[in-house]
């Protein structure tokens, strides 16, 4: 008998269901339905620190391969406050391995990006079975060339910069499509090659807010009426990637924008008088049914976690290199970001295309 716990932390994203399925399904189907046990802790780790959980059956995870979001449901746990104790005095690290020992676990299944790793790393430290699994839309997970839920977003805000085109050609406009991405710009920088973006913007490579300007006087130039920008949310410019963090934080306090996309709109404005439009589609790219990549992907990653808990080989979070299935020491994972390069092979090939990106 197999006793296996599953939770979904941080923002959601597409094929979260996809890939608890696939766990789910191949140890139901390798161990059959009275040799294995699955519960479910509800809204991430909260749901492991308060004993918030769900015995699950083979019936839960019947029609979910296609479906949005998580049925467990999600919440953000900084991982830097996990060892202070809540606000009632509970211990959360202590109090997590307590439920985690009750239910007589053999592996929790952690679903999750850069912050939910950190806490699973400590919890493998502290003796836990741990497998986990790579989402985030956000592609930055060290150690996997693909997370799930990327391709999903790249796919929406590939449509968006995609319907931006008709209107900002019908009006001669400059159109800034804003694409989730605070620290890192896989996903602006896919969407935006995808979409036929002329500027792309991403946190990677501080922009210069005269090449932006120049990049587009030039599109005019060759009788272009319109240009589009995929800026990442994390785009900064080249003034405020040299400011100490003490200095940056200070400005940011007194930040008149909603964000980086309505100054670099402001600024364009100012320097070229050309009308500039702002589009933001926001958790939009989280959202929806998984893309039929994602939906493959993320089952094979989960029939992948099954092996190694059949195996009761633990402490891994499960990726993908080189196109094969791999298992990654989470501690090799903990804390790490996998950045764009200026210098990748990708960004190269998008200048060109005659991509500007602002240096």
């Amino acid at each position: 008998m197999k006793r296996v716990g599953f939770l979904t932390s941080g923002g959601d994203c597409q094929a979260l269901n996809a890939a608890m399925r696939g766990v789910a399904k191949a140890l139901i189907n390798t161990l059959g339905p009275d040799g294995v046990e699955l519960y479910g802790f509800l809204d991430g780790y909260k749901g492991l620190i308060y004993s918030n959980y769900k015995q699950l059956t083979a019936k839960d995870f019947s029609g979910i391969l296609t479906l949005g979001g998580t049925i467990l449901g999600s919440s953000r746990t900084p991982f830097k406050t996990i060892k202070d104790p809540d606000e009632n005095g509970v211990d959360k690290v202590a109090a997590m391995k307590q439920n985690y020992y009750k239910l007589n676990l053999d592996c929790l299944v952690i679903l999750g990006g850069n912050g939910t790793h950190k806490t699973a790393n400590l919890l493998r430290e502290e003796g836990l079975n741990i497998i986990t699994l790579p989402k985030t839309i956000d592609n930055d997970l060290w150690g996997t060339d693909m997370t799930f839920g990327f391709q999903s977003a790249v796919n929406i805000a590939s449509d968006v910069i995609d319907c931006i085109h008709t209107t900002a050609s019908s009006h001669s406009r400059v159109f800034i499509v804003e694409v989730m991405g605070h620290k890192v710009g896989w996903l602006t920088l896919n969407a935006g090659i995808s979409g036929g973006a002329d500027i792309i913007l991403i946190p990677e490579i501080p922009y210069d807010i005269d090449k932006v300007v120049e990049a587009i006087n030039e599109r005019t130039r060759r009788g272009s009426k319109f240009t589009i920008l995929a800026v990442a949310e994390g785009a900064i410019s080249k003034e405020d990637a040299a400011l100490s963090k003490k200095e940056y934080k200070a400005k940011m306090a007194n930040y008149k924008y909603p964000s980086v996309s309505y100054e670099v709109a402001e600024q364009i404005r100012e320097k070229t008088g050309i009308e500039v439009r702002v589009t933001v589609p926001g958790h939009m790219q989280r959202g929806g049914a998984p893309c039929p990549y994602d939906r493959v992907f993320a089952s094979r990653l989960g029939t992948k976690a099954a092996e190694l808990i059949l195996q009761g080989d633990y402490g891994y979070m499960v990726g993908i290199k080189n196109r094969e299935l791999v298992k990654v020491p989470l501690e090799d994972v903990a804390g790490k970001l996998k950045e764009v390069s200026p210098d990748a092979p990708i960004i190269h090939e998008a200048k060109m295309l005659g991509i500007s990106f602002g240096a």
